[in-house]
């Protein structure tokens, strides 16, 4: 799985991502790309990471969900 870097200033707020190269190459290897094709290249690589995370993480019951949204 490709990682993301974020940079952040002192304070702590994002200013940057840094890619790996690998994903770099994959959404600007051809010259004509479009911007919506780099768009969608872009969605599908964090729709990807975000599923890959969700594997990864425990599923709640109903009363754990419900008590998250409460609080």
């Amino acid at each position: 799985m490709l990682e993301l870097e974020y940079l952040t200033d002192r304070s702590g707020q994002l200013k940057a991502v840094v890619i790996p190269i690998e994903l770099w190459e994959q959404l600007f290897i051809e010259d004509d790309t479009s911007s919506e094709e780099l768009t969608e290249a872009v969605e599908d690589y964090c729709l990807s990471k975000a599923m890959d995370e969700a594997q990864e993480t425990p599923l709640l019951s109903r009363k754990e969900a419900l008590a998250y949204l409460e609080a």
